[in-house]
């Protein structure tokens, strides 16, 4: 059992750890892939940001919901920025390849600040969702302003 355990294991890392390259037929693929990505973390964002500002009613439950699927998809465009992504119809700056580890470093804070939008959306205090909407903007604030082109 131990070692059908190891060996299922040895099998989730390797699929994880595949690169981009690999997870996309070409790179428009990847490209499209992050965009909807973002866009759909964006829209869900935006309407608990929209309640949070009082440009939306609030609506607990509606949220809830929004902030829980944009810290989901929060995980997903990533993978989307591998080799050969960079050109292309996209607003990526060069500087997301050439200073890897600073935007790694600022889409796992960002996703942080999501998972704690999401936690107080949950709960329903609107003043909690408040601070963890500016929290969150700012993240994305400084990954747009260092990673993306206007």
């Amino acid at each position: 059992m131990m070692k059908y355990s190891n060996l299922l294991l040895a099998g989730a890392l390797f699929t994880v750890s595949m690169t981009a390259s690999a997870q996309f037929a070409k790179p428009d693929d990847a490209i499209k892939y992050r965009k909807n990505a973002l866009f759909v973390m964006q829209q869900n964002f935006g309407r608990v940001a929209g309640m949070a500002a009082g440009k939306i009613p609030f609506d607990a439950k509606v949220a809830a919901n929004s902030a829980a699927v944009a810290e989901f998809v929060a995980k997903l465009p990533w993978a989307g920025f591998g080799v050969g992504t960079d050109m292309g119809e996209t607003k990526a700056k060069p500087e997301i390849w050439t200073d890897k580890a600073k935007f790694d470093d600022y889409a796992s804070k960002m996703q942080v600040e999501m998972t704690k939008l999401s936690a107080a959306a949950k709960a329903g205090n609107l003043d909690n969702i408040k601070q963890a909407v500016n929290a969150t903007a700012g993240t994305c604030k400084s990954c747009h302003d260092d990673f993306r082109a206007k």
